[in-house]
C-alpha cells in the first residue's frame, strides 16, 4: 500500500471535510464523517494523519479503579507513550461521553511527542485547558469523571468504530473546523489530489459568487466556466 505522500498530506490541511466526504462519495464511501463530535477548542490547527487507535469496553468493578494506571501496559497509558508522531489517536468510547476517554495531561503529552490530534466519540476531561493547546482535539461534549468510572481500555491499533465509522490503523484522518473525516489509506493520495483541485475550484466559484454572478453554469461548470477558471489556477495560492 502506497504511503501518503508529504505533498499529498500537505494538500489536505487545506481541503475542508465538506469537500472530502463528496470526493468520497464519488467512490462509492457514504460514511466517512465521524458523526456527533467537534473541535473541543476554536484555535487549533487542521489535523491530518494515519490512525492510531484506542478501543474501551464498558468498565467492570473489579477491574477498573485507580491502581490500574501504575500498569505501564495499560492500554490508554501505552497508546499515549506509542502513537506515532504525525499520527492521530483515534478511541473508541462506544459514543458514551459519561465518563472521560482522557485529559489535559494526556492529550499534552500526545502533543509534546509530535502526534498530529486525537479524536474521541465520547469526552473529554479538563476540557477547557485542552481546547487552550494549539492542538487538534476532537470530542462528543465535555466529561469530568474519569475514564474508570465507564471505560476499560482492552487494545491497541486494532479495526475499531468512532462515531458510527469503521477506523482502520493507517486510515487517513482529516480534521477541521466542522468535524472529522476518515479516508480509506489506499484512496488518500488520489483523494488528496482531487480535493486539492476541487478546493481551488469553489475558491474561485466563491469568489465568482460574491461578484454576483448566479450559480447556474459555474457550480458546476460549463465549458465557458472550465476555461474561465483554467486562467485563474495559476494565481490561486
Amino acid at each position: 500500500m502506497t504511503a501518503l505522500t508529504p505533498e499529498n498530506r500537505e494538500k489536505l490541511k487545506r481541503v475542508s471535510t465538506a469537500t472530502l466526504t463528496t470526493a468520497l462519495f464519488k467512490r462509492g464511501f457514504r460514511n466517512a464523517f465521524i458523526q456527533d463530535v467537534r473541535p473541543v477548542g476554536a484555535n487549533a490547527p487542521r489535523m491530518v494523519g494515519e490512525a492510531y487507535t484506542l478501543r474501551y469496553i464498558p468498565a467492570r468493578e473489579d477491574l477498573d479503579h485507580l491502581g490500574v494506571f501504575a500498569d505501564v501496559e495499560h492500554p490508554q497509558r501505552k497508546g499515549v507513550e506509542d502513537c506515532p508522531p504525525g499520527h492521530v489517536m483515534v478511541i473508541d468510547s462506544r459514543k458514551d461521553p459519561r465518563a472521560a476517554s482522557a485529559g489535559a495531561i494526556l492529550v499534552t503529552r500526545l502533543m509534546q511527542r509530535g502526534v498530529a490530534g486525537i479524536v474521541t466519540d465520547g469526552g473529554f476531561r479538563d476540557s477547557p485547558d485542552i481546547g487552550a493547546l494549539p492542538f487538534p482535539s476532537y470530542h462528543n461534549r465535555p466529561s469530568a469523571p474519569t475514564n474508570l468510572i465507564r471505560h476499560h481500555a482492552v487494545d491497541l491499533n486494532l479495526p475499531i468504530a468512532c462515531g458510527d465509522v469503521a477506523v482502520y490503523p493507517g486510515d487517513i484522518i482529516v480534521g477541521d473546523g466542522e468535524g472529522v473525516c476518515v479516508v480509506p489509506a489506499h484512496l488518500a493520495n488520489e483523494v488528496a489530489e482531487e480535493a486539492y483541485e476541487q478546493t481551488a475550484y469553489e475558491d474561485y466559484v466563491e469568489e465568482r459568487v460574491r461578484a454576483g454572478d448566479s450559480i447556474f453554469g459555474l457550480y458546476p461548470a460549463n465549458e465557458a466556466t472550465k476555461a474561465a477558471f483554467a486562467a485563474w489556477r495559476p494565481n490561486w495560492k
